[in-house]
């Protein structure tokens, strides 16, 4: 299992990243959030198996159509166990 929190930097904001994101974290069968930060930024936290946690990654460098990624930042922390799904949080 691993924890991953990333900041996705770009185009990502009004073009659909987060519903796209939760779409994939559910195919993934992770847990976690998605968020948008007021700096336009968009804020990922996903907990699971590795390699789909690294699925997730690939996915987001790329995002969805609509969006351009710029910067994905990523920082591995220790599994909380705290999420039963995956979310957009407001």
């Amino acid at each position: 299992m691993q924890h991953i929190h990333v900041i996705v930097d770009g185009r990502v904001q009004g073009v659909g990243f987060r519903y796209s994101t939760q779409a994939e974290a559910v195919r993934l069968d992770l847990t976690g959030y998605v968020r948008n930060r007021p700096n336009g930024t968009v804020e990922i936290v996903a907990e699971g198996q590795a390699s789909a946690i690294n699925q997730l990654l690939t996915w987001a460098h790329q995002g969805p159509p609509a969006a351009a990624v710029h910067q994905v930042e990523v920082t591995y922390g220790s599994v909380t166990g705290e999420f039963s799904q995956f979310t957009i949080e407001r």
